[in-house]
């Protein structure tokens, strides 16, 4: 049987096999996604001609440094195929992302890509959204005022992601609120409401944007969720 990170390794390798030549590639951040890039890397080396774009510094740095050509979002047309992990998924292909706190990239490069896969392993997959915290990217001006919002407006406890003692700051400068709903029935509805306070920039919210998830199992088996 295997462990969870060497499941995480299993779905990595398989993604990689979706990657064609002369393809642009949105890479994730994440655990998960970091065994895809070391299987990527592995076939760039074998002579495998591609680029990809990064949805964090830290994806950046760590492909970069692999031998992995990197380009700037503003710099491509498009993206063919997008790969990254997710904090949850349900069996419509809703997610939840932004553990890391590059939600806001992730969801920007996952828009850009013409197919969009997430990989993970079997405990990622619920038949509901909301057992992991619903990651807010909000502007530090007045986050106080949004975090007050979400729990008037849910009842539900609203934190301020932290980081060292510090305020967690993302690559755009921002916070983070992590929302403890218990059970997110509607997801697309609760996507679009909390757009609506004022101080959101995005939300861990993934709605119509997945086409395809990867799970990969103890047993060592695979499936395709599309």
């Amino acid at each position: 049987m295997l462990d969870t990170e060497q499941i995480k390794k299993l779905v990595g390798i398989k993604a990689v096999d979706l990657v064609m030549p002369g393809m642009t590639i949105g890479i994730g951040s994440g655990s998960t996604v970091s065994h895809f890039i070391t299987a990527l890397a592995a076939k760039v080396r074998e002579g495998l001609i591609c680029k990809a774009v990064p949805t964090s510094l830290q994806t950046f740095n760590l492909a970069k440094d692999q031998g992995i050509s990197m380009m700037e979002l503003n710099e491509v047309p498009a993206i063919d195929l997008a790969i990254d992990g997710a904090d949850e998924t349900n069996h419509h292909l809703q997610l939840i992302k932004g553990g890391g706190g590059a939600l806001l990239q992730e969801k920007m490069v996952a828009a850009a890509a013409k197919k969009f896969v997430v990989i993970a392993d079997n405990n990622k997959m619920k038949d509901k959204l909301g057992q992991f915290p619903l990651p807010l990217e909000v502007v530090p001006y007045g986050w106080k005022q949004v975090a007050f919002r979400v729990e008037q407006n849910y009842n539900v406890q609203s934190i301020l992601r932290m980081k060292e003692g510090k305020p967690f700051i993302s690559d755009h400068g921002h916070y983070i609120l992590d929302c403890h709903f218990p059970v997110i029935d509607d997801a697309a509805g609760l996507n679009s409401s909390l757009h609506l306070i004022p101080g959101v920039v995005e939300t861990g919210l993934f709605i119509d944007m997945c086409d395809e998830v990867i799970i990969g199992y103890p047993d060592g088996t695979v499936h395709y969720f599309k």
